[in-house]
């Protein structure tokens, strides 16, 4: 026994590796109970099934409510000061003035409207809306800028981006095989559009945790819960690996907690947390809230017209299922009898004893070989070749009759990745799952049952168990849904079913937890991410772990007050953009070197200048098309794909990337490229693309050579500052001083000084004006939002 052996010291490391060691009494009534058959006994048994007990019963330690961020927020009123009428800048001095710093001057007008361009929509301004702004010395043309800009359809694609960072969308499903997932750009476009809308965040959440259980479930709440499925999935051979189920559940849970409640809710999948006050129950009971979910297609069609789809499709899914029954039946003894002949041929005698042994005598091992070797497919070529005439021609006739059905079936309509309740022991057949590896996984359960809910009796959720230590084979209770215990008040409710008894319920109650005023963390959550996107970091630094082991707020009344502004303002995205943007701090000057709190607060902790930062990588290429004047607008649609290497493609053996030449129809927005998860665009990686399979609450910004050489390099990028110095050449023809005027209006939204302009001059004559405009696209302005 290894167990013995290094609890004996005969074995390294020696156990137990600290405290006392053990006596060799104690060592002999181990090998005893060892020689005498190791039997666990029923008192062992009672103290584990009490200690799963205390697991399933977690209770809430005493004080656990007592931690900043698990009390509800409340709204102290901002300081007095007669100097600063807005309440964001009389929280941010009193911090600054009781640690001896002060906020710098407001930034100019061309930094501001640039500053705002970038922030909101993410593409800079033309000279012509720069000088509109300038020009306007009207009292509120700040605020008329702000209104302007989130009126722009382009708003969606810059803040939409934000979250479906948060949401870890991607158009292809990841893992060794990386399917395309070729209708997951709706749900790109249905952020998009909320965004745009200024959808209430609270409904925003509803539509995507429960889009298909509200009252007036429309085409495009269901679209909304493709938030559910945005993440990776395998997608290959799914039946015989049912673990796999949970660790769907996993990355849901994992995302509602930090992106929607800033708390790592998922590290309590295999014991209580080890930082926050989560028991494991609480774990289970948020997975019994989401267990129905299933993933399916929908078809976008007027409602009768998309159940006549979906019922001729079924009744043509049954009838080639009977087909493949009888064809199936006719197929297994050839197809058995050719791996017999196969195994006799090509195996050792081990493999073979192994395979031919009755499957309750096999050992562990030779289980696992028998599995291997029957799971090899026969080539249609070898069966065919076996057939006697007879069967041969019902085999022809049987597929033959399965074609003539498929022919039959109506044209796909568009279709829409959607979640709904229903049943995921009973899943159709996915692309690998006819090769069956498992045959015991496949074992349909003893009740009677559908993937999708149908008949007339209301929907009942699959049982959903405790799991010991997070293993899927290791069943407790079942369990019933909730919510996490230190955030819920009182007895909310934990399913809500819908006239019609098709879903649950669950997901909605859930929704409705989750967007409650009540829960003290969504609204701080979502107003800090708002705050981080503005000004380049939190009031909580780690915007997806608002619990004990995150960071402190660093201003935790002006956090409070937002959050409770944020419930009050109807939970409106753009109305805390005119909150934020109109203070004095968020139009203040980036160049803090002047002064003497510099040295005072190096880090900007108490935000005295405005923190620049570098562009993400998407609004880099936008604004390299804007500048060059090739960016197509167009909002919304299926995803492009930019032009990547051959090597590059084949360096992946699996996986969708329809290269398209570069040129005028690849050059739309970025957020439009398609996301492939085994291969990220490879200009989106060196500028720090987040991992694409996780909730990215933030992005890390890096500075690397690869990033100046790609700037330099890069074809792309060499192409653009060809059009770019077109573009020049076509606005200010014969005239070099108005051409680098324009280059840097367009690049920086500002004049270049005399001495730049001074050297723009030399450059052009020695070199060109593409060299001129490919240096515009490299400089540290362009690249950062100031």
């Amino acid at each position: 026994s290894p167990l013995f052996r290094h609890v004996a010291g005969l074995d390294e490391p020696v156990m137990p590796m600290e405290g006392e060691p053990i006596t060799d009494d104690e060592i002999d009534a181990l090998r005893t109970w060892i020689d005498d058959g190791a039997h666990w006994g029923s008192l062992a048994a009672s103290s584990a099934a009490d200690a799963l007990s205390a697991l399933e019963d977690g209770t809430l330690p005493e004080g656990a409510r007592d931690f900043w961020a698990f009390r509800k927020p409340s709204q102290t009123p901002p300081p007095a000061d007669p100097e600063r009428p807005h309440p964001i800048d009389r929280f941010l001095e009193r911090a600054r003035r009781d640690r001896g710093v002060r906020a710098v001057e407001r930034a100019s007008r061309t930094t501001l409207v640039r500053r705002a361009y970038l922030d909101l929509i993410g593409l800079p301004p033309t000279p012509a809306q720069v000088d509109a702004f300038v020009s306007d010395t009207e009292r509120g043309a700040w605020e008329k800028l702000i209104e302007e800009l989130l009126r722009s359809p382009h708003y969606g694609e810059r803040w939409g981006r934000h979250w479906l960072d948060v949401a870890r969308y991607a158009d292809s499903s990841g893992f060794e095989h990386d399917f395309d997932r070729p209708n997951a750009w709706r749900y790109r476009d249905y952020v998009i559009d909320a965004f745009n809308k200024d959808k209430p965040y609270s409904q925003f959440l509803r539509e995507q945790v429960a889009g298909d259980e509200l009252d007036h479930a429309t085409d495009e709440t269901r679209v909304a819960t493709g938030f559910l499925r945005a993440g990776p999935r395998v997608l290959f051979r799914e039946k015989d690996n049912p673990e796999r189920r949970h660790e769907y559940l996993d990355d849901v849970i994992a995302t509602l907690g930090r992106g929607m409640l800033g708390l790592t809710v998922h590290c309590a999948r295999c014991h209580d947390h080890k930082f926050d006050p989560i028991p494991q129950k609480d774990y289970y009971r948020l997975q019994a809230s989401i267990f129905g979910y299933v993933e399916t297609d929908y078809p976008l069609l007027p409602p009768a017209e998309a159940a006549r789809y979906r019922r001729v499709n079924a009744e043509i899914d049954s009838r080639q299922a009977q087909l493949a029954e009888r064809l199936n039946a006719l197929e297994a003894p050839y197809r058995d009898a050719l791996k017999l002949e196969r195994l006799e041929s090509d195996f050792p005698e081990h493999v073979k004893r192994a395979v031919l042994k009755p499957a309750n005598e096999r050992t562990a091992g030779e289980e696992l070989l028998a599995v291997q070797v029957l799971s090899v497919g026969v080539s249609s070529a070898e069966l065919e070749r076996s057939l006697s005439p007879a069967d041969a021609a019902s085999r022809k006739q049987l597929r033959a009759q399965s074609a003539a059905l498929e022919k039959e079936r109506p044209d796909r309509p568009p279709m829409a990745e959607i979640v709904t309740d229903g049943d995921y022991r009973f899943a159709p057949e996915g692309e690998g799952d006819e090769i069956v590896g498992c045959p015991e996984c496949r074992a349909l359960p003893d009740e009677p049952g559908s993937f999708l809910h149908e008949g007339p009796e209301p929907y009942r959720t699959p049982p959903s168990h405790f799991l010991v230590r997070g293993d899927p084979f290791s069943k407790g209770s079942v369990m019933t849904p909730g919510f996490v215990s230190v955030l819920t008040e009182g007895d909310p409710p934990t399913s809500m079913p819908r006239p019609g008894g098709r879903t649950s319920g669950r997901r909605l109650a859930l929704a409705e937890w989750l967007a409650s005023p009540d829960n003290p963390l969504t609204a701080r959550v979502m107003v800090n991410r708002i705050w981080h996107h503005h000004f380049g970091k939190g009031i909580v630094a780690t915007l997806d772990n608002f619990g004990h082991a995150g960071d402190r707020p660093t201003h935790p009344e002006l956090l409070d007050w937002l959050a409770v502004e944020f419930v009050k303002r109807g939970y409106s995205i753009k109305q805390m953009h005119r909150l934020i943007m109109t203070s004095d701090a968020y139009q203040m000057s980036s160049h803090p070197s002047s002064s003497p709190s510099a040295n005072a607060d190096p880090d900007n902790t108490w935000l005295w200048h405005f923190p620049s930062r570098r562009l993400e990588a998407e609004i880099i290429r936008d604004a390299i098309l804007m500048a060059s004047g090739g960016l197509d607008k167009t909002v919304g649609g299926p995803p492009v794909f930019p032009f990547v290497p051959e090597e590059v493609l084949r360096s992946q053996a699996h996986g969708t990337w329809r290269n398209q030449p570069d040129g005028p129809e690849v050059w739309r927005r970025s957020i439009y490229v398609y996301r492939r998860r085994s291969l990220g665009f490879p200009f989106f990686d060196t500028f720090d693309l987040p991992d694409q399979n996780v909730a990215a609450a933030s992005r890390g910004v890096s500075t690397v050579p690869t990033q100046a050489l790609t700037l330099l390099n890069n074809p792309f990028v060499l192409n653009q500052a060809e059009l770019f110095a077109e573009r020049l050449s076509q606005e200010a023809p014969r005239d070099r001083a108005r051409q680098i005027e324009m280059g840097y209006r367009i690049a920086v939204a500002r004049r270049p000084t005399p001495e730049e302009a001074s050297l723009a001059a030399s450059l052009v004559q020695e070199r060109s004006l593409v060299d001129f405009a490919h240096v515009l696209l490299n400089l540290n302005e362009f690249l950062y939002l100031r």
